[in-house]
């Protein structure tokens, strides 16, 4: 009859809290070779005849051949179990060198003396014996089924050195020019490749040769691997059987062999009582670990002071499309309105990449993505005025740039701050100042350069405008491309959170400090019920600001 394998031999991988000193591996290994069938077979066939006769075959009865057919111990981590080869080796002192070998003669000697070796087959390599990958490689083939080899990269892999095994010191005198490989070989990435975790390694091994041949290098195979790191991992291969069929292992040479291997956790159990006090002390240092993190970050949020709201800005200059040239770039600056004010080290300006366009649709764009940040604080001053505040502004000039780093201007352009927080896209669009006659075009294309605004705010309404009305008639302009921004608006202030003050921070803050456009502050003063009447009166502006318009209430 067939008998069923457990052709399963992958890696598993376990978390656990307990110490890893707790465990305990119960390994079997057991002979299933034919002549051990016969003889079993021989043996109930004597002992139903119950032929006194037959003398010749109590010699194989179980109890005498169960040393060499059978062998079953529970494995402690990191065990040392010597084999028949070690305890030969270990035997002499004139061949044991380093302080390990020292350790071991003398163990060995005490196991002669008192005769209290529990193992015959089964032996084990620890952390300190030297116990290569190439070995370990070649030994994996035991316990598998007939069919299944390493795989191609299990046996490139073997050759890797780990990276963090090695750690060498960098000399001082090597230039930091050559501390980075930047064509690196085919044998550099072979032997530099591989990042690995620092691992404790145990390996649980058996000695298949024949009886009274026992000690043979070439007889030794591997059965288990035991690995874990410092964070509570335990890898396991092959796992444990968990009541399913034993583990093939087939014996290499002449004569082959084939074994049962039986593998269990035989870890004793926590108990109630203990795994109840161990989760409390999980709990307390926890708890401990929020106290002292807390700690670290304290218990205020950083409030602004009364009367101020704190306005901070994420944006990105998403692209830029329409433009006549390629190989473009954005210059930004931010300006702010009267009662606002910034901390000393915020950049009030800056200028993107060069970034050449592409062909989407029909348009050419170019893809900036460039972020920045702004940070902003308004101030009221007097509680009792009523008057809309102005709200920063981002001023940008879109420039090209050719082969012979010759620039143009492409367009002008200007972005008022929303008013509501929130992600908000926006689409400006620009344009440029136009000098009429072809000479203006011939130099544009030939030797670059344009007409420019002396002043960007120009382009808006300029800071230094005290008059009522805004004239720009004869100011020829051109529109060209447009600017898309990505902004995530963030407001900040004491009002905000004040439940107590909830009607005063509507008024206060949301129609003093702007928390709605312009245009819908002008209708909440169009709409009192109280006071003179209000007249609007809203100039006339030329065609570049048609997306914005001026007021002034009288």
């Amino acid at each position: 009859m067939a008998e069923s394998w457990n052709t399963d031999t992958s890696e598993a991988v376990y978390r656990s809290r307990d110490a890893i000193k707790n465990l305990r591996i119960s390994v079997r290994v057991e002979r299933v070779t034919s002549s051990v069938v016969l003889s079993q077979h021989l043996q109930q066939t004597v002992l139903s005849q119950q032929n006194p006769g037959v003398i010749e075959l109590d010699t194989l009865t179980p109890q005498a051949q169960a040393g060499d057919n059978v062998e079953e111990l529970v494995v402690h981590w990191q065990e040392k179990l010597f084999s028949q080869s070690e305890m030969d080796l270990f035997q002499s002192e004139a061949a044991c060198h380093s302080p390990l070998e020292k350790q071991y003669h003398t163990e060995v000697r005490a196991l002669l003396r008192t005769k209290g070796r529990r193992n015959q087959r089964v032996f084990t390599y620890t952390e300190h014996d030297r116990f290569t990958s190439l070995q370990q490689l070649h030994s994996e083939d035991s316990v598998t089924t007939a069919q299944s080899a390493p795989t191609f990269l299990a046996e490139r892999m073997s050759t890797v050195r780990n990276r963090r095994q090695e750690r060498r010191t960098v000399d001082c005198s090597v230039p930091r020019s050559k501390m980075i490989t930047w064509e690196p070989s085919h044998d550099f990435v072979k032997s530099s490749h591989v990042v690995t975790n620092a691992m404790t390694t145990m390996h649980i091994m058996a000695d298949l040769g024949p009886p009274g041949r026992l000690g043979l290098k070439e007889n030794e195979c591997l059965l288990f691997t035991v690995r874990t790191d410092g964070n509570g991992v335990v890898l396991l291969k092959p796992d444990f059987n968990k009541g399913k069929e034993p583990y093939r292992v087939e014996t290499n040479g002449e004569k082959k062999e084939v074994w049962r291997l039986t593998l269990d956790n035989v870890s004793t159990a926590m108990a109630a009582e203990d795994k109840e006090k161990e989760q409390h002390m999980y709990k307390d240092l926890y708890s401990r670990h929020k106290d002292y993190l807390n700690s670290l970050v304290g218990h205020d949020f950083e409030m602004p002071p009364p009367g101020v709201l704190r306005l901070m800005v994420n944006g990105e200059i998403v692209s830029a499309l329409g433009f006549e040239y390629d190989n473009l770039y954005v210059h930004f600056f931010m300006e702010l309105p009267n009662n606002w004010s910034t901390l000393p080290f915020q950049p009030l300006s800056g200028v993107t990449q060069t970034c050449r366009t592409k062909t989407i649709g029909k348009e050419s764009v170019a893809l900036f993505s460039y972020p920045f940040s702004f940070e902003a604080f308004h101030l009221r001053e007097n509680e009792s005025q009523e008057s809309l505040p102005q709200w920063p502004v981002l001023y940008f000039k879109v420039l090209s740039l050719d082969y012979w780093q010759r620039y143009r201007t492409e367009g002008y352009g200007y972005l008022v701050f929303p008013a509501t927080p929130g992600k908000h896209v926006v689409t400006c669009h620009t344009w440029r100042p136009l000098q009429t006659g072809t000479v203006s075009g011939l130099r544009r294309f030939f030797i670059g350069g344009s007409p420019e605004l002396e002043d960007h705010s120009y382009v808006r309404v300029p800071g230094t405008f005290k008059g009522d009305r805004l004239s720009r008639f004869g100011f020829c302009t051109e529109t060209t491309g447009s600017l898309v921004f990505n902004l995530h608006c963030l407001q900040h202030a004491r009002a905000f959170v004040d439940a107590r003050d909830l009607r005063k921070k509507r008024q206060s803050v949301v129609d003093q400090l702007g928390g709605f456009s312009q245009q819908g502050a002008v209708y909440n003063i169009m709409g009192r019920r109280h006071g003179p009447p209000v007249l609007l009166a809203i100039c006339d502006v030329p065609a570049p600001l048609k997306n914005s318009f001026h007021a002034k209430i009288f």
